[in-house]
């Protein structure tokens, strides 16, 4: 079967379909693609949500990696970090000969590598993808790095159907390196935001902890700041935990001991487990502000102490 030359014929596939791949169906379909997905809590008890959004978006659910791919031009592989290889190698078998696969996940550059060879030997061609910043805002012009052989060859394609996609190498590796040393310093300063202000808070200096910083930072709205940290780990802990263990593979395949991007996955993994138990049930710390979730953090801590 041939890749239609025109990108507005494509028909695309979504492996994955959670904030991300949502989000990218609805850009996608209000630009007049053809969309369908494919997602594996279809069958389970929490595919309600999941088949509502796809009714109300006319994207068609597949009910497998490969009744997906078999007939998707394009395939866009939007899963957690530790699917990303697993993915790959699901699709492989089934994926269309010449079909683009870009990999959007944020996973180490050996997990992209590894990725590719699995869906080039599968007749398509892999382009790896490093999303560099949070989508909610961008949707799909949000800033992303293309890498791999077939990167240029994608890019003006993708630029046709909305994305803001450059190439970062021919090489696989340089483009998802970027994401995850970025991710180093993003997600770190999340987790060390976390952790500092609710100590301060405990010990009742967060006011004083706060003017510093905004002595030595008064760029940055510390309270604000703190809010949409607090806020953004609530929401996304566990997805952002498992891409910090792809940015200490990372730093780990560099030679480094990646101390703080390990720290940052546990203290992400830790809000995440915390947000799934309820701690955070019914606040937005991004509009009531940091405090209300350290306080939560804290009575949690002291009623399982007393426990």
């Amino acid at each position: 079967m041939s890749i239609p030359v025109d990108p507005q014929q494509w028909r695309v596939g979504l492996v994955g379909y959670g904030e991300v791949g949502r989000i990218l169906a609805e850009d996608l379909r209000a630009r007049g693609l053809v969309v369908a997905a494919y997602d594996l809590k279809l069958g389970t008890a929490a595919d309600a949500p999941l088949r509502a959004h796809a009714g109300q978006h006319a994207v068609v659910l597949a009910d497998s990696h490969a009744a997906l791919v078999s007939q998707a031009d394009f395939v866009v592989s939007a899963v957690t970090a530790s699917q990303t290889v697993a993915v790959a190698e699901a699709c492989a078998p089934a994926v269309t000969r010449d079909a683009f696969f870009l990999d959007f996940n944020s996973a180490s550059p050996a997990a992209k590598i590894k990725a590719a060879s699995f869906i080039d030997a599968g007749g398509a061609r892999y382009v790896e993808g490093a999303v560099m910043t949070a989508i909610t805002g961008y949707r799909i012009r949000v800033p992303l790095l293309l890498g791999g052989p077939s990167a240029a060859t994608l890019q003006p394609l993708l630029v046709a159907m909305g994305f803001d996609a450059k190439v970062a190498s021919a090489d696989l590796g340089v483009a998802s390196a970027t994401k995850m040393c970025r991710s180093v310093m993003i997600k770190g300063l999340e987790a060390m935001v976390i952790e500092s202000f609710t100590a301060a808070r405990a010990y009742g200096v967060e006011d004083q902890v706060l003017a510093s910083l905004a002595e030595t930072f008064p760029g940055i709205d510390w309270e604000k700041q703190g809010g949409y940290f607090f806020q953004r780990a609530i929401q996304h802990g566990r997805r952002r935990a498992e891409e910090m263990r792809e940015a200490a593979a990372t730093v780990r395949d560099a030679g480094l001991e990646p101390w703080s991007a390990a720290g940052t996955a546990e203290r992400q993994a830790w809000v995440g487990e915390l947000a799934a138990a309820g701690v955070f049930g019914g606040i937005d710390a991004g509009r009531e502000g940091w405090r209300v979730a350290a306080d939560r953090v804290l009575d949690a801590k002291t009623t399982r102490t007393r426990e």
